[in-house]
């Protein structure tokens, strides 16, 4: 079937949780592939799109390889801030926002439970649609609690469009996903769907099933998630140990990076070059804004290093090129 396997589907529905069933649910080739069929169903060419800022760089991609116009809306350490959220409704007459509710990229930060109806509520006053983008569910970390719900749990009213994937906690190469939602935008996600990706391949989404069928699909889980936090800890104490310099707001407790903010005056283009001649590789923050950056920052990832141990190294090798760059 090109909606996807049925049994698939109805597992990412149950995932999803509230009212959504698997009817509502098309399997798709990863999220990238899901973003992007939801931005050119939801939003015509030339028309403007609020996202978080910062955020993924490779949404921002999607947006204007889409002909649209990326309008950046700020978040805190609880997520977007809904009165600007708001007030960029009424300036711009968008008609979609994108956002990670969850353990946002690259903040890390979690929508707070106070905000989350507020944003469903400015997007139904607005007849908008927001996309939720639940790309880290599966790689929370070990002392992370209770997760709470994604947003289209709690949406009766189809405003919410979801994104969610297998992807990133099996392996980049593992490209399946799910699109849900509710009401008529369901087939223009199905429309779009079928001319750009025809449908995921069967032998594929029998492989999910199998996988996430199997018992070694939830110790998979909690071994990523010991080794998640345990990664996190190491690279926070490190930063903190040999980098006063940098400012660490917010620790996360999901997701494979931290988002440090360099020193008043810093440049971050100059320190990733110098880092990459220290042999390691750090993401400048610039990318992440869709409008002038409020300060300088650098995303540091621990997902694809061999061990700790590594992770020490590279935040030695990051210090030598901070005292290159900024002397001392």
């Amino acid at each position: 079937p090109m909606e996807g396997l049925p049994e698939l589907r109805e597992w990412f529905a149950r995932g999803i949780g509230g009212a959504v069933t698997a009817a509502e649910v098309l399997i798709t080739a990863g999220g990238q592939s899901a973003l992007a069929t939801a931005l050119r169903a939801l939003a015509p060419p030339g028309t403007p799109v609020l996202v978080e800022s910062p955020t993924y760089p490779g949404m921002l991609a999607i947006a204007r390889a889409a002909g649209l116009r990326p309008v950046p809306v700020p978040v805190d350490a609880d997520g977007v801030r809904p009165a600007l959220l708001a007030d960029a409704f009424r300036a711009t007459g968008a008609r979609v926002f994108v956002c990670q509710p969850l353990f946002q990229n690259p903040t890390g930060a979690v929508l707070a439970p106070e905000r989350r109806g507020e944003v469903l509520r400015i997007a139904r006053a607005a007849g908008a649609f927001v996309v939720e983008d639940d790309f880290v569910r599966r790689l929370v970390h070990e002392d992370a609690g209770p997760l709470p719900a994604p947003l289209a749990a709690d949406d009766p009213d189809g405003v919410v469009v979801h994104v969610c994937s297998l992807t990133k906690a099996t392996s980049p190469s593992f490209r399946v996903s799910a699109l849900a939602a509710h009401g008529p935008v369901l087939e223009r996600l199905r429309a779009i769907q079928v001319v750009d990706t025809f449908f995921v391949p069967r032998p594929l989404q029998e492989a999910a099933l199998e996988l996430v069928g199997s018992p070694a699909w939830p110790r998979h889980l909690r071994a990523v998630s010991a080794e998640l936090k345990a990664r996190r800890d190491a690279m926070t104490s490190a930063l903190r140990l040999r980098l006063p310099e940098v400012s660490l707001a917010h620790v996360p407790s999901g997701g494979y990076h931290l988002w440090p903010r360099l020193p008043e005056g810093a440049d971050e283009s100059a320190l990733t070059a110098a880092a990459l001649r220290a042999g390691v590789a750090i993401t400048p923050g610039r990318p992440y804004f869709s409008a002038e950056p409020p300060a300088a920052h650098f995303r540091l990832s621990f997902a694809a290093v061999a061990n700790v141990g590594e992770i020490a190294e590279g935040v030695r090798r990051l210090r030598t090129a901070c005292l290159e760059v900024w002397g001392g």
